[in-house]
């Protein structure tokens, strides 16, 4: 008979689970300004810091201090397009649960 309230059971449930990075990632996700930012880039990849700032309505500034910690995270990169660089999200993690929330593409 299996013991429904085995401890080692569940200790196993959340064992394989990368607890560290799932609550960066929620952590991430719960400032306000740095998600609105994940979900322009969601929405349209590609773009330079002046046009997401310019879409968010938040400075050129919070923009690139904002994605200081997801592009370290390697959730974000950017790539250099002449004199500018260009962000898009690179965690698929991170984008499923952008779609979880609601989140579309453009052209859907």
């Amino acid at each position: 008979m299996q013991d429904d309230h085995d401890p080692a059971a569940a200790r196993r449930a959340y064992e394989t689970v990368d607890i560290d990075g799932w609550t960066e990632r929620f952590a991430l996700l719960a400032d306000p300004t740095r998600l609105r930012l994940l979900l322009c880039l969601h929405y349209m990849p590609g773009l330079n810091v002046g046009q997401i700032a310019n879409v968010t309505e938040v400075s050129p500034t919070v923009v690139s201090q904002s994605l200081r910690r997801p592009r370290g995270n390697g959730w974000v990169v950017s790539e250099k397009d002449g004199r500018e660089q260009i962000y898009r999200l690179a965690d698929e993690r991170l984008h499923a649960m952008l779609h979880a929330i609601g989140a579309r593409h453009s052209g859907e």
